[in-house]
């Protein structure tokens, strides 16, 4: 647990030298969330991230004394992205991303794997309701399709 709880974050809008510890934290969250898919696929996402899906969304980090403890990504109103680097989860820092990602559209939509169970206990939490089942077709791997409306 960090020491950032009681701390309330700088949210911003990502810069391009934001890119790297973005990714970071994205790769490293990402291994600890998703351990039931192989390492390999996240390493080798990680360029497409870079080179496609950080630049086509609106990406906002959250900063504590000017480092990235995390950030979102909206696509329209698809949350494609919220992540934490692993050190400061727990802390608050993805409840106010997703209160901040919250203020910028009235509905927001995502998908979580299911044998990610803390992830979706924290959108059920946050309100998000589960909208249908469906498959991820690069993993394979169930996922809900859950919904926020303010």
């Amino acid at each position: 647990m960090s020491t950032t709880a009681s701390n309330r974050l700088t949210i911003r809008r990502m810069r391009p030298d934001d890119t790297e510890p973005v990714l970071d934290i994205w790769l490293n969250a990402s291994l600890q969330a998703h351990d039931f898919i192989d390492e390999a696929f996240w390493h080798q996402q990680r360029d497409a991230m870079r080179a496609s899906y950080l630049p086509m969304a609106e990406v906002w980090v959250g900063t504590h004394q000017e480092v990235i403890l995390g950030f979102y990504a909206l696509h329209g109103n698809t949350l494609a992205a919220i992540f934490v680097d692993p050190v400061h989860q727990g802390a608050s820092v993805g409840s106010q991303l997703l209160d901040h990602a919250k203020l910028q559209k009235p509905t927001i939509d995502l998908t979580v794997y299911q044998k990610n169970t803390a992830s979706y206990a924290f959108y059920l939490r946050h309100g998000f309701v589960v909208d249908k089942e469906q498959t991820d077709p690069h993993t394979g791997e169930r996922e809900w399709r859950m919904v926020y409306q303010s």
